[in-house]
């Protein structure tokens, strides 16, 4: 939502510009990091680690990726329970970083990424807040007392 502001309230101002940017951007990442990874499987290769350990690499990163996509889509629809557990696989998202960037990705296709988890909390904040201010009326010091006279003189 950091790229966003506040537009995806109102979806005004260049909100689709944007949501087409954050898009791109990460699309584009995830294909630099993929050539990066090419690039570190070919140095595997060239050292001649053995089939074993490529195809460790290769599982790991498949695995890390695919894990970082579910939690990073989770996170777009409901706040995590406990910090600790996101804290525990910060490392395993950081090793599949590929599968956070496309889930940004599909996710930027149809909404700000978390706009919908936002917006619920934002519905939620307001609707307390109406709440709570039409319980007031008025100023309580003005009130008048038992005996119809004002209480401040």
């Amino acid at each position: 939502m950091r790229f966003f502001g506040t537009t995806w309230v109102g979806h005004d101002g260049v909100y689709g510009l944007r949501r087409a940017g954050v898009a791109a951007g990460a699309l584009a990442a995830a294909v630099a990091g993929c050539l990066v990874l090419r690039f570190a499987y070919q140095g595997l290769a060239v050292a001649d680690v053995g089939g074993f350990v490529n195809a460790l690499v290769v599982v790991m990163f498949a695995i890390c990726s695919a894990v970082a996509f579910r939690k990073t889509w989770e996170g777009f629809t409901r706040r995590p329970i406990g910090s600790a557990a996101e804290d525990s696989l910060r490392s395993l998202k950081a090793i599949g970083f590929i599968g956070s960037l496309l889930a940004y990705f599909f996710r930027s296709l149809t909404e700000a990424p978390g706009e919908k988890l936002r917006r619920e909390e934002y519905e939620t904040a307001r609707s307390q807040y109406e709440k709570r201010r039409g319980a007031r009326t008025g100023n309580p010091a003005a009130r008048k007392g038992k005996g119809g006279k004002s209480k401040r003189k």
